[in-house]
């Protein structure tokens, strides 16, 4: 059974940290590319930011470049996002998905508030 589980969502304030967890398992998570996606409140689903299947190959959207960091680690089946200098308009629910070739996979999102 594929599952993609975020975790580490939670309120901070301006200015602030959090990294975002996602587990993954059921599927061969080496071979897929990762992305992290937020969805605010009356807004479409953005992409935030993507990583190749081995990790040679990252992009960032401008809104979060400079100051999320997007990161893998193949052997605990994990993505991470760190993200720093937070603003009130990175919150959202934030999302992990996992795609290759045809598949794609997402977990349940985890939100992110940013207030003081």
């Amino acid at each position: 059974q594929v599952q993609l589980v975020e975790s580490g969502g939670g309120l901070v304030q301006p200015g602030g940290s959090l990294k975002l967890s996602c587990a993954a398992s059921g599927f061969t998570f080496s071979l897929y590319a990762m992305k992290w996606y937020r969805q605010a409140p009356g807004k479409e689903r953005e992409l935030v930011a993507r990583i190749s299947n081995g990790g040679g190959n990252i992009h960032y959207s401008d809104s979060v470049k400079g100051r999320f960091t997007i990161s893998r680690d193949n052997g605990k089946n994990a993505l991470y996002l760190q993200m720093n200098s937070l603003k009130p308009e990175d919150a959202a629910v934030y999302f992990c998905n996992a795609n290759y070739i045809y598949r794609d996979y997402w977990g349940q999102g985890t939100q992110v508030t940013v207030s003081s």
